[in-house]
């Protein structure tokens, strides 16, 4: 037996509320969050009493959350005389940056602090690569822990002259991941600005991951309620425009957060083959460079420095001038130069 006709009415109404579909080639629409203004950054009043009320703040979608997450007076003020008295001693606080991971932002940091000691200055580095630390094993310290004492954390000491602290000091393996959203990042930045017992610093080096993330902040505005900040800021970078691309993020995130940018490092510049010498085309690193008005250093690829790194050793005290690493060397010197210069402490001043 056939089934019984449709009626028309039906397909009449099925027809209609087909019609009244969106083709799926349609493009979608999708809702975008509202951005901060150009000017919110730099007028964003968040952490202080004003959170939520600052004239910067007005136009900021997240205006309502902030007046309604106001920090609580007393305790941002023993927040700060924690800051002040951990950094009391502390001369220069140096941010070593980079746009992006694998550039040797963490190989600058470590090798430029053999350098000064080396120098006969107290060097700090602070590891807040709370995921990915490597301080350590530049160091050749990684069998090594951080003790509590009644003045503080106590750092792990390299050589005479020359601490580092790291989140990889606290873990039970080295290849222990660190599974942490924002607020036990910044809990432990805090921690590292407020309890760890440092003794006279000539400068601190903060090695950092790479981008513009809440570690970044975190310290930038921890450092703040010392009442110096951070002094300055050194730019990693490598010489293609992918990596160049995150450097000019990184400049516009020192320029807002009102950090001087010491000097951009072109690292991997060149590479030595026997007798020949191999540079890369771009010169992205120089452009950016002259754009900021900053000098740049470019730090050639020398397997010297990099076993230097694997082994725990200082690149320029093993191989000084004149040798095969000479011009690694020279520019590791450089670099050292330019910071010593532009952020002087008592002892050069």
């Amino acid at each position: 037996m056939p089934p019984p006709p449709i009626p028309k009415a039906a397909i009449e109404a099925a027809q209609k509320k087909r019609s009244s579909i969106t083709p799926q080639s349609a493009p979608l629409s999708v809702p975008v969050p509202p951005v901060p203004p150009e000017s919110h950054a730099e007028n964003c009043a968040a952490g202080t009493e004003q959170q939520g009320e600052a004239k910067g703040c007005q136009d900021c979608p997240n205006k309502e959350t902030c007046k309604a997450n106001k920090p609580d007076p007393k305790a941002k003020k023993l927040e700060s005389d924690a800051v002040l008295a951990c950094m009391e001693n502390v001369q220069r606080k140096v941010l070593v940056l980079s746009g992006k991971g694998g550039v040797g932002k963490s190989t600058v940091t470590c090798q430029l602090a053999y350098e000064l000691a080396s120098r006969g200055l107290s060097i700090g580095v602070l590891d807040v690569d709370i995921c990915g630390p490597s301080a350590p094993t530049m160091f050749g310290v990684t069998d090594r822990q951080i003790h509590h004492s009644r003045s503080g954390w106590s750092p792990v000491y390299v050589k005479e002259g020359l601490s580092v602290v790291s989140t990889a000091f606290m873990l039970e393996g080295g290849d222990e991941a660190v599974i942490w959203r924002g607020p036990r990042k910044n809990g432990l930045i805090k921690q590292f600005l407020t309890q760890v017992d440092w003794g006279h610093l000539d400068y601190l080096l903060v090695d950092t991951p790479p981008g513009t993330s809440d570690e970044h902040i975190s310290t930038v505005q921890y450092l703040r309620a010392d009442g110096a900040g951070v002094d300055g800021a050194i730019v990693v970078t490598t010489p293609e425009e992918v990596s160049m691309a995150d450097v000019r993020k990184e400049l516009s995130f020192c320029k807002k957060v009102k950090c001087d940018v010491v000097g951009v490092v072109e690292n991997m510049a060149q590479f030595k083959s026997g007798v020949e010498k191999v540079g890369f085309r771009s010169k992205g690193g120089e452009d950016v460079s002259e754009k900021v008005k900053e000098i740049l250093e470019k730090l050639p690829l020398d397997p010297n420095l990099l076993a230097c790194c694997e082994n725990g050793e200082g690149f320029t005290e093993k191989y000084g001038e004149g040798g095969e690493s000479e011009e690694a060397v020279s520019a590791l010197k450089a670099i050292a130069d330019e910071l010593v210069r532009a952020l002087p402490t008592r002892q050069e001043e």
